[in-house]
């Protein structure tokens, strides 16, 4: 049963930083895609960033240039370092995943999630 467990997010100003982190468990495929969702309230959920098995990376237009996807498969552990944060990256940030590589990109459907980190940039 694949679980993934997000942490690490809070409150910070503008221009600041946080590193989200996911915790996966259960996740036994050769290939696969993780990526970070998040919903801002009143929003719909949009998709940030993906990586893939090989290391292969996208981004949302809205953060490229100042997150920064990463994983470490040793501690079967997702993470997004975001830099530089607005206002406007105010949501709840959920951490996803699915079997398979050969479409990664940061779109639904995901077949696994987990239950969100709030993340809250003040001005």
């Amino acid at each position: 049963q694949v679980q993934l467990v997000e942490s690490g997010g809070g409150s910070v100003q503008a221009g600041g930083s946080l590193r989200l982190s996911c915790a996966a468990s259960g996740y036994t495929f050769n290939s696969y895609c993780m990526g970070w969702f998040r919903q801002a309230p009143g929003k719909e959920r949009e998709g940030v960033a993906t990586i893939d098995s090989a290391g292969s990376t996208t981004y949302a237009d809205s953060v490229k240039g100042r997150f920064t996807i990463s994983q470490d498969n040793a501690k079967s552990t997702l993470y997004l370092q975001m830099n530089s944060l607005k206002p406007e990256d105010t949501a709840m940030y959920y951490c996803a995943g699915e079997e398979g590589s050969a479409y990664c990109y940061p779109v639904e459907p995901f077949e696994y999630w987990g239950q969100g980190t709030q993340v809250t940039v003040s001005s």
